[in-house]
């Protein structure tokens, strides 16, 4: 299949990467170490279109299809530094957005879609449960029918965007006897009208600029017109979204790993050891020659998958390859970037230290390595 990008894919890719080298580049540093997150380039995000990529002009979105929206988050991956900020982008847009525009009702879409889209308004994914994890079907929050509405119960954790977010795509159990199919219910949240509180908020090893915490709803009461879809649809609603988010958040890393290529491929030819530039040594080239291998291994199966996406009834097995994949070879990509560096790879002034502390989530977020693998498997009839 040829995935050779039209003149209008071209022109995205060079607006993003262009944007995002110019606008969200300056105090990465410190802004990695303080763990704060940019809110004013958030906006500036949102302004460009970053936020509501898929989501049709009417509301408020840039109406990509689901390739073009990973060629500009690669682009956006290679362009911009901060890997935190990129991580809350595609967390907002893939596992929340993206639930909203499909499933939401035309009631809740004008009321939210149109703010997500600007980043007026930050979502945040309400799944994950301290004693479930991976394990949607051991669930332990509840919603309850109660006076036209529900009220729900439950604590989440790992909670990305948690601590600034607005809105919270949440999922709760509403009929215990049909069990995770068929008795999930997806609800979107207000923190102003409706409430939930921030719990526990961690401090993180890479992705620091992306604030994460525990958050706690309690005796919170919605309206039935929040329930996204229909009610006990939503194990479907969050299958779809972890299919959009597992391909296309790791068309960031894309990005990610074609600058630590032209980093690495730039420093061998400069740095000079032997009385020779290191690029000359076979174990460096070797090296920087498996950092491409990986590189356009991983792209095609971005691309690929992601021209499914939409098109396919469902796509869970592409997703689950392309996201055990790519994540895995941008941990041995940052990797051997650090090694190609050497001991100034180590030095936070090169950016390198920061790439590998980020990329080691890659294999966690989304389903670890290991559900992914489980998944592929399953599918398999195994």
């Amino acid at each position: 299949m040829d995935f050779s990008l039209s003149s209008e894919q071209k022109a995205l890719a060079d607006s993003v990467a262009r944007f995002a080298r110019s606008e969200l580049n300056h105090d990465v540093q410190s802004r990695d170490r303080d763990g704060r997150f940019p809110h004013d380039l958030w906006l500036k995000c949102g302004e460009l279109g970053l936020l509501g990529l898929p989501v049709d002009a009417s509301h408020g979105g840039s109406g990509l299809d689901a390739l073009s929206t990973c060629i500009a988050l690669e682009a956006l991956g290679r362009g911009c530094r901060d890997s935190g900020l990129n991580f809350s982008i595609c967390a907002h847009l893939l596992a929340c957005v993206v639930p909203v525009w499909k499933h939401g009702s035309e009631q809740l879409k004008a009321k939210y879609l149109r703010q997500l889209c600007s980043g007026k308004l930050i979502a945040v994914n309400a799944m994950t449960e301290a004693h479930t994890g991976s394990d949607p079907f051991s669930m332990l929050s509840r919603a309850v029918p109660e006076n036209g509405g529900f009220r729900i119960n439950g604590t989440k954790t790992f909670s990305t965007n948690g601590p600034i977010a607005d809105v919270a795509v949440f999922y709760a159990m509403t009929d215990r006897d049909k069990g995770y199919h068929g008795g999930v219910t997806s609800f979107l949240v207000d923190r102003h009208e409706h409430g939930f509180a921030c719990g526990q908020k961690f401090a993180k090893m890479g992705l620091r600029t992306s604030p994460i915490c525990e958050l706690v709803f309690d005796d919170v009461w919605v309206p039935a017109a929040n329930v996204i879809g229909h009610v006990g649809g939503g194990a479907g609603i969050f299958t779809e979204s972890m299919e959009w988010e597992r391909i296309c958040l790791v068309a960031c890393h894309l990005g990610v790993m074609q600058r630590l290529l032209e980093a690495a491929v730039g420093y061998a030819r400069e740095r000079r050891q032997g009385g020779q530039i290191i690029g000359k040594h076979q174990a460096v080239a070797n090296r920087i020659a498996n950092m491409k291998v990986r590189l356009e291994a991983s792209r095609l199966l971005v691309y690929q998958a992601a021209n499914k996406l939409g098109k396919k009834r469902s796509v869970g097995m592409d997703a689950a390859i392309t996201k055990l994949f790519v994540s895995e070879a941008l941990v041995e990509t940052a990797q051997d970037a650090l090694r190609t560096f050497g001991g100034y790879g180590f030095m936070e002034e090169y950016d390198v230290e920061r790439a590998v502390r980020d990329a080691m989530g890659s294999v966690l977020y989304s389903g670890t390595s290991d559900l992914q693998r489980n998944i592929v498997a399953s599918w398999l009839g195994l």
